[in-house]
């Protein structure tokens, strides 16, 4: 019997929720194995923060588009989508390839998971250009590849933290980034926040070279366009948008220029999706999370308790190689 059947009340709203977001996540079509092969923990594995924080789809669909604007306020970051992309017509598709590569990472086997990598690196060495006013820049910069990752990190966690339902400990939140270090370095990061204070940190070095200017608006104009993959989606893009936006950390807030009233409505979407999240989890109790549990043999409820602390190492990180 699948989760939302046991649920009667919900049954009609939770099969609605499941028919959009798989119309636009599609199950199976991105070509990644997560059943192959038996017993491999792949880059995390099952006693990790990572399987738990990037299994929950209301929190990272809203910390999704909250790593997308903190990303709009890097000026080489943002040339690089505005020269490299077809962001205004295809932000949805961006988001989709940016979900596939994270799932992936997350939950596929070891070669599969290094497989994601090495195809984003040669992507990457591909994009180059120069900003508005004559910056160089690279996607395979390691500082630009840090910046990436830090966002999405902070926003990931964060959003786990508004929107996934279990009380999120410091040394959880902490374990997480130091977990997903890894695979930025694969990437060719470096000095990749691996902490709570060592974000915070980050994010206050970084902040002289960020920028709220005309093609940051723009990008943020076509983000508050977007289709989200959930009924009504006009409508309920304003949700996840504002829920998103609640995430961002005060000083982004403020960079962003978003009015009171603005944030008073940012703030009541974040009340809003944390009252509609379990019913996404009802919706949508499969995915990449409980393939990659019956890959190594455990049942997909861990990933809604957190691993017992005294088997959290600490210092230890997914361990992917950079390919030659």
């Amino acid at each position: 019997m699948s989760a939302g059947a046991s649920h009667p009340l919900l049954a009609p709203l939770s099969a609605a929720l499941r028919r959009r977001v798989l119309g636009v996540f599609p199950r199976g079509r991105s070509g990644i194995d997560y059943d192959t092969p038996a017993g491999d923990p792949g880059l995390f594995g099952p006693d990790t923060i990572t399987w738990r924080i990037h299994a929950d789809f209301p929190g990272m669909l809203a910390g999704g588009l909250c790593a997308l604007m903190l990303q709009a306020l890097h000026p080489r970051v943002v040339a690089g989508v505005w020269d490299h992309s077809d962001f205004r017509d295809d932000l949805i598709g961006r988001l989709r390839r940016t979900t596939a590569f994270v799932a992936g990472t997350s939950f596929a086997g070891t070669a599969e998971a290094q497989r994601l990598v090495a195809r984003v690196r040669t992507i990457h060495g591909r994009v180059r250009g120069e900003t508005a006013d004559g910056q160089p820049y690279s996607a395979d910069d390691p500082d630009l590849l840090a910046w990436v990752h830090a966002s999405e990190a902070y926003a990931f966690a964060q959003g786990f933290r508004r929107y996934g339902g279990l009380p999120v400990p410091d040394w959880a939140e902490d374990r997480y980034y130091a977990e997903g270090v890894g695979v930025a370095q694969a990437l060719g990061a470096l000095e990749v926040p691996d902490s709570r204070a060592a974000l915070g940190a980050y994010f206050d070095a970084h902040r002289p070279a960020l920028r709220h200017d005309a093609r940051s608006r723009e990008v943020l104009g076509v983000l508050a366009r977007i289709r989200l993959p959930v009924p009504g989606a006009t409508m309920t893009r304003g949700l996840f948008l504002g829920a998103g936006a609640a995430l961002l950390p005060p000083w982004a807030t403020t960079m962003l220029g978003f009015t009171p009233l603005q944030r008073a409505r940012h703030a009541a979407c974040a009340r809003a999706l944390e009252t509609l999240a379990p019913v996404f989890r009802i919706a949508l109790p499969d995915g990449a999370g409980p393939q990659a549990c019956r890959r190594v043999g455990v049942p997909p409820e861990i990933l809604r308790a957190w691993p017992a602390a005294p088997a959290i190492r600490d210092g230890q990180s997914a361990s992917v190689s950079a390919p030659k």
